[in-house]
């Protein structure tokens, strides 16, 4: 399939905003080194320092280490090293010896999540790619338990939690857990070459989202039960969950619109037939995200959570919705040249730049209060490089291979 040409005056062809996202990359990268503990990666604060008693957890380890491999892929000194170091906490520290799988910190405790096991296999196909010592056999572990464990062939979907020893499932779907899994099949198809991961991504975008979201005005439905119910009244007393918050999260819808185009783009270039609705799909996530979500309670920025009736849960801007919206932007603006996602790509980062860029702190603002104003009380501190500095690679890449992959190929 042809790309449309792009407008000559768009951002993603002007040298200078392409320099702005290598320099905001180099920016992010130094902030994150700091979050190295003996064990893994562990949280920052808002100062860019390990607070008293860090401890190494799996979700900052794989996402670190993900990220550390996109700049030595890029041919980035001194971050090589920050990936073996991954490495070796997940074959280690954060490895359970006993039951297999990964524990969600170095505590060792607690049950097995699909959510974090999908970042695993993640950071393992990056480090492949990356060519790291290590970086295949903890690539075959990773897919030999999302194989053995999560994969659930009749639900063409990933299970939820399972305990340490494998012998209890949570009565819950998440339709989070498996838009990461989409992202790291994607990945996975590049690292493996098994267009079998392309065929599971497809399925569980078929399942979450064009059987539920499309018949719901394109708004994803975050929680079900185990029979694919959908639960939407799930957690209305914990409404600012960080990982599974009441109602909708229209960043989640942006970021799923991202996927779908990723998607499409790697069946067309494995020879496999991409179904039309990954586009229209793709438009419709990112329009009823825009319409509901951007300034919302009337003042600028993407809200974090809205109700079924499109009404603001909670108000608070995270930086990972508009760091998502702004990736979503950019692949809808290369797939389609339509200017209407040229005006949100530029909206975007000039809100990201007035608001969430810290240029005299160090990385980025993870949190803002209704007014705009820096704020922690969902995502304290600053412990995620993943979403800005995927954010900042992914406007200047083409839609496929994934990102490790065309990264490699630059």
């Amino acid at each position: 399939m042809s790309r449309p040409s792009l407008n000559p005056d768009s951002w993603l062809l002007k040298p200078a905003h392409l320099a702005w996202l290598d320099a905001e990359g180099a920016r992010l990268l130094p902030f994150a080194r700091a979050s190295r503990v003996k064990q893994g990666f562990a949280a920052l604060d808002a100062h860019g320092t390990l607070p008293p008693g860090a401890v190494a957890e799996l979700i900052h380890t794989t996402r670190m280490t993900h990220c550390f491999a996109l700049a030595h892929i890029q041919g980035i000194p001194g971050y090589a090293a920050l990936v073996d170091h991954g490495i070796t906490a997940l074959q280690g520290a954060l490895r359970d010896a006993e039951f297999d799988g990964w524990f969600a910190d170095a505590t060792c405790s607690g049950d097995k999540s699909a959510y974090l096991h999908a970042f695993v296999a993640l950071a393992a196909s990056s480090a492949k790619v990356a060519g790291r010592p290590g970086a295949q056999a903890l690539l075959d572990e990773a897919i030999a338990i999302l194989d053995a464990r999560f994969w659930s062939e009749e639900e063409g979907a990933l299970r939820e939690n399972l305990s340490r020893d494998w012998q209890q499932e949570e009565a819950y779907r998440g339709a989070n857990s498996n838009m990461h899994a989409t992202e790291a099949f994607l990945a996975l198809a590049d690292a493996t070459g098994d267009p079998v991961w392309l065929q599971r991504a497809l399925r569980i975008a078929g399942r979450v989202i064009h059987s539920h979201a499309a018949a719901h005005g394109h708004v994803v439905i975050e929680h079900f039960d185990q029979g694919w119910q959908a639960l939407p009244d799930y957690n209305e007393g914990n409404r600012a969950d960080p990982f599974r918050p009441y109602g909708s999260t229209p960043g989640h819808s942006f970021e799923w619109a991202r996927l779908l185009l990723h998607l499409e783009a790697a069946m067309e270039d494995a020879g496999l037939t991409a179904p039309d609705w990954l586009l229209d799909d793709a438009r419709g996530l990112f329009a009823s995200a825009c319409r509901d979500a951007w300034a919302a309670d009337g003042a600028p920025g993407l809200v974090y959570s809205l109700d079924w009736n499109g009404q603001p849960v909670v108000r608070a801007r995270l930086h990972w919705v508009h760091a998502e919206a702004s990736a979503a932007a950019a692949a809808l603006l290369r797939r389609t040249g339509d200017a209407l996602y040229e005006d949100w790509y530029r909206c975007f980062w000039e809100f990201c730049a007035s608001h969430f860029i810290d240029l005299h702190g160090g990385s980025w603002h993870h949190e803002l209060d209704p007014h705009n104003r820096p704020a922690g009380s969902i995502w304290p501190g600053k412990p995620d490089l993943y979403h800005a500095y995927q954010a900042v690679l992914l406007s200047r890449l083409p839609l496929a291979p994934s990102l490790a992959t065309a990264l490699a190929a630059v």
